[in-house]
């Protein structure tokens, strides 16, 4: 039996509504609610213009994705596809790094759980809340696909809901002053103070890297190839329409924030979010807030979750990883690589008693020369993929990649860039040193296995 046909034994369980909320689930969370203060800070009202770059870049590396994923639709998608078109030391540098990646994601995940925990219930320790988050995601991942997905999609929609309704009552505000006696606000805000560009170019170029961190996760249309229940139709929507509704999120939501409020005092007089609703009159707005974030987080941990399970299942099948993660459990799930990843998420139980103040920072860093370690790969092999076809093959490709390869090769190019940028970044640049000690031992756990 051929690697693909084994990878088909994951159930088929995953609805196109499941597989569009785990998409915008995973790139939609603490980024927005916890470090959007900080890009903001970066660029002022120009971060519009980073999100709508970025988006461009992101939705190219989709389409490279979905051109890929709808013809071999596959659990272990980019990992699969590099092993199969760029070697298997390809492939076992991509799925590894990617595991890696919501590993770390994940500490950041649940660690701010239990900060925003801590808003209600001060006495209980935070180390408790991130096992308690860890432990509850964790049974859920080891349902069947089809639990894992309702959950996600609840999870999701929460936070989906309360990003519409902030955009919506903003919209209020500024058109027919609800909350400001019906005066206008007007959008003023958007350049009166040092301009729309207050931070000059410098400001737009930095802010790309924490732009491309936010949108770290949109990735798992891909991982879920391999148990949506028809791929051919689920994959290209989830992508069309995901990266689209996350740019509206994002430039939305961050447009709203910076209209009704100077981009210099935001973050500084509390969360912009519980601001607006407070300016409606809405009470307890700090407390739906927190609730909505708590559960942003939650949704982005539980997607990451469920795809580095899926990414050391797939690993075991390349021989990439042990053979004992190549098991599946009755109901369809690849409990031991969720446990597994479970177990080295503990890790964050015990930073919270330590943590520094910059620690989201630095997770961001590490997690960001990861992701962009898997898009690159993801675009390389999209290109040899398209080199293993013939003119005849090319013309029957379902979902291509459009300007194909000169949007492959622009969007190589930027991601290069973005990995310099980081280098000027003082919290940042730690993930350059990080990154070259991850590869040496990726590769020689390589040349020993």
């Amino acid at each position: 039996m051929n690697k693909v046909d084994k990878s088909e034994k994951l159930q088929r369980g995953l609805d196109n509504r499941h597989i569009q909320f785990i998409a915008l689930g995973g790139s939609i969370g603490v980024g927005l609610f916890y470090g959007s203060s900080a890009t903001i800070q970066m660029a002022g009202p120009s971060i519009l213009f980073s999100y709508l770059v970025g988006g461009l870049v992101i939705f190219t590396i989709m389409r490279a994705l979905g051109e890929m994923a709808v013809e071999e639709p596959v659990s272990g998608s980019f990992s699969t596809y590099a092993n199969r078109y760029l070697g298997p030391f390809a492939g076992y540098l991509t799925g590894w790094t990617y595991w890696f990646m919501w590993i770390v994601v994940g500490m950041a995940e649940i660690t701010v759980t239990g900060v925003y925990v801590n808003y209600w219930y001060p006495e209980i320790p935070q180390w408790l809340t991130a096992l308690v988050v860890l432990i509850l995601i964790t049974f859920i991942n080891l349902a069947n696909v089809k639990a894992f997905g309702e959950f996600e999609f609840w999870f999701a929609m929460i936070k989906i809901v309360a990003i519409i309704g902030m955009i919506l009552l903003g919209l209020g505000i500024i058109f027919l002053g609800f909350g400001n006696s019906g005066q206008p606000i007007g959008f003023e805000n958007l350049w009166i103070h040092g301009g729309f560009m207050p931070n000059g170019t410098e400001g737009i170029l930095l802010s790309l890297v924490l732009v491309m961190f936010s949108f770290g996760g949109i990735e798992l249309v891909g991982i879920t190839a391999g148990e949506a229940k028809n791929p051919q139709k689920s994959i290209p929507s989830a992508i069309n329409n995901v990266v689209f509704r996350i740019l509206i999120f994002y430039i939305g939501a961050l447009g709203i924030m910076m209209i009704l409020y100077p981009w210099n005092d935001i973050g500084t007089n509390g969360s912009p979010f519980v601001l607006i609703f407070e300016n409606v009159g809405i009470p307890g707005a700090a407390h739906i807030i927190n609730f909505v974030v708590i559960t942003a987080a939650l949704s982005a941990f539980n997607s990451g979750l469920f795809s580095s399970g899926r990414m050391l299942y797939n690993l075991s099948l390349q021989n990439n990883g042990p053979k004992y993660f190549g098991k599946l459990h009755k109901n369809g799930s690849p409990r031991r690589g969720i446990v597994f990843s479970s177990f080295f998420l503990l890790v964050a139980v015990f930073l919270n008693y330590i943590v520094p103040e910059k620690v989201f920072l630095y997770i961001s860093a590490v997690a960001t020369v990861a992701v962009i370690t898997c898009w690159t790969i993801i675009l390389i092999t999209q290109l040899k993929f398209r080199k293993t076809k013939t003119k005849e093959e090319v013309e029957k490709l379902k979902f291509k990649l459009p300007l194909h390869p000169i949007t492959t090769y622009i969007a190589l190019t930027f991601l290069a860039f973005v990995i310099v940028l980081m280098a000027f970044i003082p919290d940042m640049c730690i993930a350059l040193y990080v990154a070259p000690i991850w590869f040496i031992i990726l590769y020689i756990g390589y040349k020993i296995k």
